[in-house]
């Protein structure tokens, strides 16, 4: 941020933010009520500096507030649900394996092993999301497909 040293000033609106929903110790009731009150307080400041910002539009900070401006909407959705996290990191984490999976297979010579490994990230992934232990999953999943039926991540009891 050499370049545009007053960004750290929207840096600090965002560690604000997370500050105010530390606060809420992970109480939905709490968070909700602070991110209703506090944090929409901190969002509007942050909004009036993108403005001046995106009004600088031949430099990158000014091409990068335009785009926060276009996806405002979207990117405060966190403030009318206090289930929806300030970030996507855990998502991001969650898809780094398939992420990684799927560039080793991009010299695969088997196109049909390459969907298996896609399938497999799948299940496995979905299985991590509903809190099952994926070896558990896939071998219960397994001799459920030996009965003729269907068993999905969410319905192996936990």
């Amino acid at each position: 941020m050499p370049d545009h040293p007053e960004a750290h000033l929207a840096l600090g609106w965002i560690d604000e933010l997370y500050d105010i929903d530390a606060r809420a110790e992970g109480d939905l009731d709490a968070l909700a009520e602070l991110r209703r009150t506090e944090s929409v307080a901190v969002l509007a400041k942050l909004k009036t500096w993108l403005w001046s910002q995106a009004a600088l539009k031949s430099l990158s900070i000014g091409k990068a507030a335009a785009y926060v401006i276009a996806n405002w909407d979207r990117l405060r959705l966190f403030v009318t649900d206090p289930r929806i996290p300030l970030d996507n990191n855990a998502t991001e984490r969650g898809i780094r394996g398939p992420v990684v999976g799927r560039k080793n297979h991009y010299g695969s010579k088997s196109r049909r092993g390459t969907e298996v490994a896609s399938i497999f990230y799948s299940l496995i992934e979905t299985a991590k999301l509903h809190g099952v232990d994926p070896a558990t999953y896939l071998r219960e999943a397994a001799l459920a497909h030996k009965r003729g039926e269907t068993l999905l991540p969410w319905q192996l009891a936990v």
